[in-house]
């Protein structure tokens, strides 16, 4: 079926708290780009990015002016053949960044359409390997004081999660290091726990964390240092001693091609409304299982939940508040430690578009 109708629109989604990560600071709120796919029959595929509140303009921008004519009158069913067009049209502007994001909505709302159209939930289409997803609770909680990060993984705890991330990247290293001990201690020996610096270190910097951090068990650290020195990320995956997870800040597939190939991350990290959409998150899914490496996620988990659930070499799907709940029909379940992927046609993200009105950016 041919696209009739594109639909596009930038809203400002505020935080119920501020906060706070090594990199990003203080966060009030993000944004918010969402995209409406309707083909010939009237059947609709919705797809979303975001931002951490500022650049959202520019990706509305590039989906409104710059792909709309791209997949408007096009064969709705050529996710492919659609998603080549919308990168080399955007290529020379972009190739990654802005251009990634506004791809990802498009690309997300095509493999909607489609599995609307089937009537199949988007985990079943995608292959189907198990709905239910183990899952952690990730805190972006870099300035909360200690009590109130206990506090904040024990309401986590209640909710069903059976994993948790925490941030570090504080000043001085000691200070992440006796945040970490006491959470390993409220968590006990065994529990799955996460730490993510944002990036903040150089690669010695990341090596001495890795190496102070690893008598504390964690199951990852977390974007130790920037994402474009690929030397740098093998070198503290060889001499940190701990598994290292990184990917939420590359956008394309030959990004993660490098670094995978160069023994830079144990657990690659795509985020699916960034990194190219369904296409792409699924084709490093499928390259991490090449090279024997379980794959996590970034974001997004009402969608994400479904990609995951369609890949045998899955880890754990990241589930962090955005305030993005108060918007939709029906959150994501989550049942000791598992979130599932849910059956609804589609990906089942159901948007409040009245109330999503009264934020628009």
């Amino acid at each position: 079926m041919p696209i009739g109708t594109l639909d596009t629109a930038l809203y400002r989604i505020e935080l119920p708290v501020p906060l706070s990560d090594s990199t990003h600071g203080t966060m009030t709120h993000f944004e918010l780009v969402t995209v409406r796919l309707r083909d010939s029959d009237g059947a609709e595929g919705v797809g979303y990015t975001y931002t951490t509140g500022v650049g959202g303009a520019a990706v509305h921008a590039l989906i409104d002016q710059g792909l709309r004519p791209v997949l408007l009158g096009a064969d709705a069913d050529a996710i492919e053949a659609l998603w080549t067009r919308m990168w080399w049209k955007l290529h020379y502007g972009g190739r990654g960044g802005s251009v990634s994001l506004a791809v990802s909505a498009c690309d997300i709302a095509l493999w909607d359409l489609k599995a609307r159209r089937l009537g199949v939930p988007l985990w079943r289409l995608l292959g189907g390997f198990d709905p239910r997803v183990p899952c952690y609770a990730g805190g972006i909680d870099l300035e909360f004081t200690l009590d109130a990060l206990l506090a904040q993984t024990d309401a986590n705890l209640a909710r069903g999660f059976r994993a948790i991330k925490m941030k570090v990247g504080r000043a001085r290293l000691s200070e992440d290091v006796a945040r970490v001990r006491a959470m390993r201690a409220h968590l006990g020996e065994d529990f799955p726990l996460m730490a993510d610096a944002n990036m903040r270190w150089s690669v010695d910097q990341s090596i001495a964390a890795a190496r102070a951090l690893r008598a504390f068990g964690l199951t990852w650290l977390e974007e130790p240092t920037i994402p474009d020195d690929v030397a740098g990320h093998a070198r503290i995956v060889r001499e940190g001693g701990v598994p290292i997870a990184t990917g939420e800040n590359l956008h394309t597939l030959h990004e993660f091609t490098q670094m995978i190939a160069a023994g830079g991350v144990t657990f690659p990290e795509p985020d699916v409304t960034n990194c190219g959409g369904i296409t792409v998150f699924m084709k490093i899914g499928h390259l991490a299982e090449a090279f024997n490496l379980p794959v996590t996620s970034h974001g997004a988990h009402d969608l994400t939940v479904h990609l995951l659930a369609a890949l045998p070499n899955r880890s754990f799907l990241e589930v962090h508040g955005f305030g993005l709940d108060r918007y939709i029909a029906q959150p994501l379940v989550v049942v000791d430690g598992c979130a599932v992927a849910p059956e609804r046609p589609g990906h089942g993200v159901g948007f409040d578009w009245g109330a999503l009105e009264g934020v628009r950016g």
